[in-house]
């Protein structure tokens, strides 16, 4: 994939410089660059839980990023100086699933924040471009920066970093799509 935005809040850009999170910031965007996307070229026919299924995968292959339960913040590392934490950045791939499940990410790193469980939060969602192409109702870019900045107002005073990502290109096939109980045939 590529990166096609970045915006900080909070002051998240100092704290990922000051408390020695470039490497951890640096490894995240290394994960996304090289998580290969191609797509149908045709509007919501390509499967946003795929897009997922596929970061996940990449987020595997590296070391010491930890998997969160449901209900929590998707992918945290830690950053140890000889055998003690450091800081910690935590990650929610917002590219599957329903746009309002935007304000649950933003809770879970407000919680996790408050809570000292990671010290800076990134949210990882689909380009605006890319979006189009994908199953309905995921979240953009767009929907994400207006979300931070009109509708949950205080979420800019949390050191989030919001990454929209965009597809490496078209293909012939498009990404499969999850089958949910109503897309089942009887």
């Amino acid at each position: 994939m590529k990166i096609s935005n970045l915006d900080f809040y909070g002051g998240s850009r100092e704290k990922v410089c000051r408390l020695g999170l470039a490497h951890l910031f640096l490894e995240l965007q290394e994960i996304l660059i090289s998580t290969r996307i191609r797509i149908l070229d045709r509007k919501q026919e390509n499967g946003a839980g795929r897009v997922r299924e596929l970061i996940n995968e990449r987020f595997r292959e590296y070391e010491d990023w930890i998997q969160s339960k449901s209900g929590d913040i998707d992918w945290v590392k830690r950053l140890r100086f000889n055998q003690t934490i450091v800081s910690r950045l935590g990650v929610e791939v917002q590219v599957s699933g329903r746009s309002d499940l935007l304000a649950r990410d933003i809770v879970h790193i407000r919680n996790n924040l408050q809570d000292s469980h990671i010290d800076a939060g990134v949210i990882v969602v689909p380009s605006d471009a890319f979006e189009y192409f994908l199953t309905d109702r995921v979240a953009n870019y767009s929907y994400a920066v207006r979300y931070v900045e009109e509708e949950l107002r205080e979420a800019q005073s949390y050191p989030i970093i919001l990454i929209a990502v965009e597809h490496d290109g078209f293909s012939d096939e498009p990404l499969p799509k999850k089958m949910t109980n109503k897309g089942k045939k009887s």
